[in-house]
């Protein structure tokens, strides 16, 4: 007759398959829920960042009438200028609601100098314009051309965009697209 197996022996295996289990649940299950949700927070957040630029391209070309592609100074715009505290503070007089254009961040609250870095990778935002050259040649009444004008046009076209890939907001060549988030 065969003699038992101590039982220590058997004890151990079955504390090794409870811990095996136990980082297959972990590995299977909490790390990638929580790397999901990690992915989120960055996607809405340079979303809300993404949306507060494009407010403040707006608010840029209801003062200058053109877009700018310069995000120092649209951010500085942001920070100082009189009419964007206007529009952030005041209430509109039919509902008695504030007009303020911007979103606050997951943080709570609205920081112009958030708009400069996407969340993730803390890398800029890449803000372009779109310029446009229109050439026109005058000829005099014997048919000779007198001269060749053009005239460059910059800003009416403007486009944000997250160098993390989380989307972007306007087209600097599709009029159609001027204020619209990719992820709308």
């Amino acid at each position: 007759m065969a003699k038992p197996e101590p039982w220590y022996i058997h004890a151990g295996l079955y504390l090794v398959i409870i811990i095996l289990a136990l980082i297959l649940i972990k590995v299977a299950i909490i790390d990638p829920k929580a790397e999901v949700e990690i992915r989120q927070y960055y996607t809405k957040e340079a979303h809300l960042r993404m949306d507060n630029l494009k407010q403040g391209e707006i608010l840029w070309r209801a003062k200058f009438g053109k877009f700018t592609g310069n995000l120092d100074s649209l951010v500085q715009f942001i920070k100082t200028d009189p009419s964007v505290d206007s529009a952030i503070h005041s209430f509109d007089t039919l509902s008695n609601r504030p007009t303020n254009p911007f979103v606050p961040l997951s943080s709570g609250s609205f920081t112009p100098e958030s708009l400069y870095f996407s969340p993730r990778t803390h890398q800029r935002f890449l803000l372009s314009v779109d310029t446009a050259t229109a050439a026109d040649t005058v000829i005099d009444r014997r048919g000779k051309i007198t001269r060749i004008d053009t005239t460059t046009t910059m800003g009416n076209l403007y486009m944000i965009e997250d160098p993390d890939g989380h989307g972007t907001i306007g087209s600097t060549t599709d009029e159609a697209l001027k204020n619209t988030a990719s992820w709308q």
